[in-house]
């Protein structure tokens, strides 16, 4: 009982310090209430975030990234109305960190603010909170003329894994803006429904190389594999990331067919696309991909080299 009393008695002490002229003094009390990890230092470090300091508002948005709740949640809501654009930056980054469900009815209801950064800064900390409630206001958020805030929305509406949100994430997979295709292609993770899949290989073919990237990879969630080939199609793309990416998922899927298509991608000057198909075909363990393999179990790179002779093993074993 007596260290809990000492412990609030240091806290009070750090709040009569916010009193204090001077903006470094004041700093300091926001960091010592942010270490204390105490509760009742909240409502000491929502009242910095409004100090005419600067340098006391943005060290307590960042000090507020370590407690949860709705009055965390609220204060870092105002920090996002910031003049200063560190605080506003280091108080959206902090929204991100909460991960407690009681937190969330501040920033559903900093979803009707009219300020873009305020409701962005909102959909970023509801990501993970997977609030049932979340998913009306971020379908109506993709009609926002903004494209980080269609795309945070994407992403709300993607950690919530709510079928019927799928025709809206359809709609973003062919939005204009390529990083809110990017996130909606991801999002298609959650379902295993013919739609989303016929999405992922329409996205294969997207002209922005990371959106064909996160389809690849999202593809191999499907367990699909009607998936086959188009994703060996992907092999033969511009890209060498998307390249790694179709490889990666056709070795997840099992596609066997698949190794003589990916045996090739060794013989490129590419350490990282060469390490991922040597890989890939120790996992497809077929007796063919020797005849590629064979000849790098002695290459220069050490991760090639491992992942090579890995492979062979296990192709030997499987025999």
């Amino acid at each position: 009982m007596s260290d809990i009393f000492e412990g609030f008695g240091d806290i009070e002490d750090f709040a009569e310090d916010l009193q204090d002229p001077s903006p470094g003094t004041r700093i300091m009390a926001v960091r010592d209430l942010a270490d204390s990890a105490d509760p009742a230092a909240i409502p000491y470090l929502a009242t910095a975030i409004e100090d005419s300091d600067a340098g006391v508002r943005l060290q307590a948005a960042q000090a507020l990234a370590d407690f949860e709740g709705p009055e965390t949640a609220a204060a870092l809501v105002s920090g996002l109305r910031d003049d200063d654009e560190k605080v506003r930056t280091a108080a959206s980054v902090s929204l991100t960190e909460l991960k407690e469900p009681a937190s969330g009815p501040p920033l559903l209801d900093a979803l009707d603010d009219p300020d873009v950064i305020v409701r962005l800064g909102a959909l970023r900390g509801l990501i993970e909170l997977r609030l049932p409630e979340a998913l009306a206001p971020a379908i109506r958020a993709l009609e926002s003329s903004n494209p980080d805030e269609r795309a945070a929305a994407v992403a709300v509406i993607g950690w919530l894994q709510d079928e019927t949100a799928l025709p809206a994430l359809m709609a973003a997979a062919r939005d204009t803006d390529p990083g809110v295709r990017r996130t909606a292609t991801q999002a298609f993770g959650f379902s295993r429904t013919d739609r989303a899949e016929a999405a992922l290989i329409a996205a294969l073919k997207d002209g922005d190389w990371q959106v064909r990237e996160a389809a690849a990879e999202t593809l191999a969630k499907s367990g699909s594999l009607s998936a086959a080939d188009p994703l060996m199609a992907a092999l033969d793309d511009d890209l060498w990331q998307v390249r790694l990416k179709a490889a990666r998922s056709l070795g997840r899927l099992g596609v066997t067919a698949a190794a003589e298509k990916i045996g090739p991608q060794l013989a490129l000057d590419i350490p990282n696309l060469r390490k991922e198909c040597a890989a890939v075909l120790g996992e497809l363990a077929q007796p063919e991909s020797r005849v590629y393999l064979e000849p790098f179990a002695h290459d220069p790179d050490p991760d090639v080299r491992k992942n090579v002779r890995w492979a062979l093993e296990r192709i030997a074993g499987a025999a």
